[in-house]
């Protein structure tokens, strides 16, 4: 008995135990379910019309001026030749933009103003154009350059120095600057794809800009560019932009390191490669546009009432 049972001891097969299969983890979805900011896709032509017959506020202000500021690459020539775009119906390329691959240098070098134009009528906002912000001290337009050119000290032409600021002893400041000369909001473009790579240095720089006009009651509003090579969903549909988790970590991120609300902060989409304008990024361009021209001529209410 004992060697039957012995032999069938033997004989018995041991089945490994199967391992179980992982369960793969799912993607996590790119997209919210709800937009983080409501959007009217329609309202292109509402904004066009609204701007094309807006006027300032002050019989002494024709032409209200805005200040364009933003790190080298960001897109500020970029996003004036978009507005001009918008409003032109076609592709221009007015301020001259560097295409250059891994260029790390301001391709503006001097001030310069551009008027926005709608077929042949001149609208009433320029924008003034600067030599991009750079994070090493002796690189890029200098803070104190920005600051007098928002008051209107810097006249046009002024080729920024980058290892010194202008001085009221030179040909190019202005002393005693007329309202008209004065940029009644400051614009920081900022691009969504290298958002988080900002150096401390240069968000230091603009700290001090904010500063320094804050204390006069300058509005500024950041526009938000690049958000089609932040965020593939946005690349492939630029309506997504409000449900994209991605962009709105970016907008996140953007409000805490500049100190400015949500609600101061405009995504969008340059111009760059395309031949044709499109109803979906002039809407975007628009929309940020007439909190721009709205915030400048607010500031200037403000000084008349004062």
């Amino acid at each position: 008995m004992g060697s039957s049972e012995s032999k069938s001891a033997q004989h018995e097969v041991h089945h490994p135990t199967p391992t179980p299969t992982p369960t793969p983890t799912p993607t996590p979805n790119p997209e919210l379910d709800r937009p983080w900011r409501e959007f009217d896709w329609g309202q292109k032509e509402a904004l066009k019309e609204k701007l094309e017959n807006f006027s300032s506020s002050s019989p002494d202000v024709k032409d209200i001026k805005i200040l364009v500021a933003g790190q080298v690459g960001a897109g500020k020539s970029s996003f004036i030749n978009s507005v001009n775009n918008v409003f032109q119906g076609r592709i221009t390329s007015r301020a001259l933009v560097d295409t250059a691959a891994g260029g790390s240098r301001s391709f503006t070098q001097n001030l310069k103003g551009y008027v926005i134009r709608s077929g042949n009528k001149s609208l009433p906002f320029v924008f003034k154009d600067i030599m991009g912000l750079e994070a090493q001290v002796m690189a890029g337009s200098q803070t104190d350059d920005i600051i007098n050119a928002v008051f209107g000290h810097v006249k046009d032409g002024y080729k920024f120095n980058e290892e010194k600021a202008l001085t009221h002893k030179d040909q190019h400041y202005t002393s005693d600057p007329k309202l008209s000369d004065q940029s009644f909001c400051l614009v920081y473009v900022i691009a969504a794809d290298l958002i988080q790579n900002i150096d401390d240095k240069l968000i230091d720089k603009l700290k001090i800009i904010r500063r320094a006009i804050s204390d006069k009651g300058i509005p500024q509003v950041v526009v938000m560019t690049k958000v089609d090579e932040a965020c593939p969903l946005v690349n492939e549909d630029l309506r997504k932009i409000y449900t994209s988790k991605k962009i709105k970590e970016k907008m996140d991120l953007c409000s805490a390191k500049i100190g400015l609300p949500l609600s101061n902060i405009f995504p969008v989409k340059n111009y760059n490669k395309e031949t044709d304008t499109q109803g979906d990024i002039d809407v975007l361009i628009l929309k940020a546009l007439e909190q721009i021209v709205q915030n400048a001529d607010d500031r200037l209410v403000d000084i008349q009432s004062s």
